[in-house]
């Protein structure tokens, strides 16, 4: 009898352990002796039931443990866990069936080839039990039809790698290890994996280097094996911080196809001061002069009593200071340097009152608000919404503008940018049109920022600049139609991403090397020797990086425009000494097209800048408000006049008209300055007699309103400025034209008609 038989027959025979025990020591030495390797996968994994048994003793469910391949340690003598695991089984099997016949034999096990992974079926199972021998058993018979939790084992962290799970050493710890270079570096392969992590800014064009990741010991879990099958989570979708990878590929993105802007045909073109009123309105002049009342009678204890109207001429005062640029306030007013077009409209007096107790907004109802820009914040909410409804182009860009102060009492209010002009003033982020025109912008005041803004948990976790730009973004009419452009200080690829996804914006702008998302470019150094116009461009998931060599190298990120088609543009050679063409990809023209708006309206901001010198830290915001009104109307008056093929006004001359009407319409006639100043130098006999200049026509907002229009006659005559031909005493005294006042020509009444 064998001794398999005289186990299954004699049930209290104790089984031979250290028999079973030799055996996977003998297979073990005998696949040494073949040179048979046995590899751990870390993809797959063999599950083997394992039974446990109740107080009655009835098996109680199925588990499934251990890899599929059995790693070298686990073979050795002194603790195979499989081996054990397996003729714990037996053991288990042999006291329960004592009636049961002998497992048949199945076939063979060849030591000349390798072990085969064992197979899981829902009826048999094989189980190895002797060293030539692979018995099986039916389960299904002797258990009945038991329902079964498949379980796994599977590491706690889902970021960890399967390689961690093994014994072995840390090859990178071996000061002697080199690791071996992969095929796609080998061939110059320029797609590859990468992980999207954010980092510090960084001045070096080269990627900064990753820390190494210190090893540790990975924990193992037990899960059901209907959890492995789980669809993951579209939320965490590739390129996300969750450690997933995002592929890098040389290939171009499409390009999106903006439409063209188009605005609705004016009627007519309406007059500076209507342009003007369009975004400093009535109504802000009116909480001017409210507010600067209710302020002086805190301060003195009786209120100034301004109106609305001295806020006007206030306002005109300041325009013309903006053109006529004297050193000090004082020299308006004084008798060697009087300027009558300012001093004629307010003694000096009356207008330091003014400029010393102007004000925006009640102190007293501003404690404990977090606005630190309290104080100016209605002023500038105010025009906000103004400029919100000029229409806008499909191309737009966001940019900060900087509003220069000097000056210590707004504390951190104050920033400093290097690279500025105005190096030390307030910092306002501003998105604007091709064009020039702000249409939206917003007061930084560092995490206080967005305490008025409706932004969501996610969007408040991004960064300074992905922030602000998705802040300016939301106020875009038609989102799904736009593109954004931005600088380096903004863009990154999260921005770029978010962008599409939240709210359909496309993106175009220059990056920091440590902000591209992890694509691979050539170094700064390889694309200098290729020369001037040089590019190289990797894509991932719709969004494109391209650096670009031109006189130094610059990196773009995009998913509106490609690299294709290619232009060329105009640079100075130093060695031909003459302008050559270099290649140029259509994201870089696109962006050098349409980025230069808020740099446009800066510019004409600082052609004629309010005079904002004050001790009062908020009067250079109102000044730049001041100033903007100016800017925005005029380029909405330049805009129609090109719709209506007419020829626009300088802007000099529009804000000189807009401060005519300010002073002059609606209101009666000006007093007259001082009489000595204006009254021209006594004529000598040898001296030939000049010709007065002639005087200037009257703005339309004055000569049509209807108020205050009255003849006065003169001794002096002059030609009437209706008739070509007619002659006449008679001199409006508004208006200060002469106009034909006869019974047959009434070119007076005619003339303050529409």
């Amino acid at each position: 009898m064998s001794e398999e038989e005289q186990l299954l027959t004699d049930p209290k025979q104790e089984p031979e352990a250290a028999h079973v025990k030799e055996e996977p020591e003998e297979l073990y030495r005998s696949q040494e002796a073949d040179g048979i390797v046995l590899k751990q996968e870390t993809d797959t994994f063999m599950v083997t039931p394992t039974y446990e048994q109740s107080d009655h003793g009835e098996p109680i469910g199925n588990h499934f443990l251990s890899p599929t391949s059995v790693p070298e340690e686990s073979c050795g003598p002194e603790g195979s866990r499989h081996t054990d695991l397996l003729q714990s089984h037996v053991c288990k099997e042999e006291d329960a069936l004592t009636d049961q016949n002998p497992c048949k034999q199945e076939d063979n096990f060849s030591l000349d080839q390798e072990q085969p992974e064992p197979q899981i079926k829902e009826e048999q199972v094989e189980f190895c039990t002797t060293q030539d021998e692979l018995q099986l058993m039916d389960t299904k018979e002797f258990y009945g039809l038991r329902p079964r939790n498949f379980l796994a084992l599977v590491p706690e962290n889902p970021h960890d790698s399967d390689a961690d799970l093994s014994d072995e050493e840390d090859k990178t710890e071996d000061p002697d290890y080199l690791p071996a270079q992969s095929a796609a570096e080998v061939i110059g392969d320029h797609s590859f994996e990468s992980l999207d992590e954010e980092e510090m800014p960084s001045t070096s064009s080269t990627a900064p280097p990753r820390k190494k990741k210190k090893k540790g010991k990975n924990q193992l879990k037990t899960v059901h094996m209907q959890e492995l099958d789980d669809p993951p989570d579209p939320r965490h979708s590739s390129g996300s911080k969750t450690g997933t990878r995002r592929i890098w590929n040389h290939t171009d993105i499409g390009k999106f196809q903006a439409p063209d802007s188009s605005f609705v045909l004016p009627d007519a073109i309406k007059t500076p001061f209507q342009y003007f009123k369009t975004l400093f309105t009535d109504e802000m002049i009116q909480h001017i002069a409210v507010q600067t009342n209710l302020y002086s009678a805190q301060e003195l204890g009786d209120p100034i009593e301004t109106s609305p109207e001295e806020i006007e001429d206030f306002l005109a005062m300041l325009l013309f200071m903006g053109i006529f640029n004297f050193p000090a306030i004082d020299d308006y007013w004084d008798l060697d340097s009087r300027f009558d077009v300012t001093a004629d409209i307010m003694s000096k007096k009356r207008f330091k009152l003014l400029r010393r107790f102007i004000h925006f907004n009640d102190n007293q109802q501003c404690d404990g608000n977090p606005d630190r820009f309290y104080k100016i914040r209605p002023l500038f909410e105010m025009l906000r919404e103004q400029c919100l409804l000029i229409p806008s182009t499909y191309k737009q860009s966001v940019d900060e503008v900087m509003v220069s102060y000097k000056g210590t009492r707004a504390g951190t209010l104050r920033q400093y940018i290097a690279n500025k002009p105005n190096k030390w003033g307030y910092k306002i982020f501003c998105r604007a049109s091709p064009s020039g025109i702000i249409h939206d912008l917003l007061l930084y005041q560092g995490p206080s920022t967005f305490f008025n803004r409706d932004l969501s948990e996610e969007e408040r976790q991004l960064p300074l600049g992905s922030k602000v730009v998705t802040t300016l973004c939301k106020t875009i009419t038609q989102p799904r139609l736009s593109v954004v452009f931005c600088d380096d200080y903004f863009t990154s690829f999260k921005l770029v991403h978010s962008l599409e996804i939240n709210l359909g914006i496309k993106c175009v702008g220059t990056v920091r090397s440590n902000r591209i998302g992890g694509a691979t470019l050539m170094e700064d150094k390889d694309l200098k020797k290729r020369g001037r116009g040089a590019f190289d461009y990797q894509s991932a998931e719709g969004v494109i990086a391209v650096k670009w060599y031109d006189n130094k190298c610059v990196t773009l990120l995009s998913n509106a425009y490609g690299v294709m088609p290619l232009s060329t543009v105009k640079r100075r050679s130093k060695d031909k000494k003459a302008k050559v063409a270099i290649t140029c990809p259509s994201l870089i023209a696109a962006y050098n097209e349409h980025m230069e708006g808020i740099d446009l309206s800066d510019m004409l901001v600082h052609l004629y800048k309010t005079p904002a010198k004050s001790r009062r830290w908020y009067f250079p915001l109102f000044g730049y408000a001041l100033d903007l009104s100016i800017s925005n109307s005029w380029l909405v008056y330049k805009r129609d006049c090109g719709l209506l093929n007419e020829k626009p006004m300088p802007l000099k001359r529009f804000r000189l008209a807009v401060a005519h009407s300010l002073r002059r319409a609606k209101k009666p006639a000006p007093r007259v300055g001082l009489a000595s100043s204006a009254s021209p130098p006594p004529q000598t006999s040898f001296q030939k007699k000049r010709l007065s200049p002639r005087a200037p026509r009257p703005q339309p907002d004055v000569r049509f309103d209807n108020y205050g229009h009255w003849p006065r006659h003169t001794d002096s005559r002059g030609r009437c400025n209706l008739c070509p031909k007619g002659v006449s005493r008679w001199k409006c005294v508004k208006c200060n034209v002469f106009l034909c006042l006869m019974a047959k020509q009434e070119c007076f009444v005619t003339y303050h008609q529409k």
